[in-house]
């Protein structure tokens, strides 16, 4: 069983930047995908960005494209989200997810697909 646990939510001014962190608590053994989510109150959840822990490739939604970036630091067993420009649309509890994929497969941010959730970080933008 895999723990993921968020941080570095928090409340900021619109154009203003945070990092989000994503710990897991075991190495992954083989290839995962790690996806940032956001859902917001009355607001179905959205996968904003995907990465892959074998060659790093990432996607990205095109709400969140050109603002934010993911990574990972595989060592630590960490995947960040670096949120920049910031607006008050970005107000969300963001969640990180794990999957193993399938073989070669793309990693998709399909919340059916993900084998492990975080509990989520809020993330609260101002104008």
């Amino acid at each position: 069983q895999v723990q993921l646990a968020e941080s570095g939510g928090g409340s900021v001014q619109a154009g203003e930047s945070l990092r989000l962190s994503c710990q897991s608590s075991r190495y992954s053994n083989g290839r995962y995908c790690y996806s940032w989510f956001r859902q917001a109150p009355g607001k179905e959840r959205e996968g904003v960005a995907v990465i892959d822990d074998k060659d790093g490739s990432a996607n990205y939604a095109d709400s969140v494209k050109g603002r934010f970036t993911i990574s990972k630091d595989s060592a630590k067993r960490i995947v960040y989200l670096q949120l920049n420009n910031l607006n008050p649309e970005d107000t969300s509890t963001y969640i990180c997810a794990g999957y193993r994929p399938y073989y070669t497969d793309p990693c998709e941010t399909n919340a059916r697909m993900q084998d492990y959730w975080g509990q989520g970080t809020q993330v609260t933008v101002s104008s």
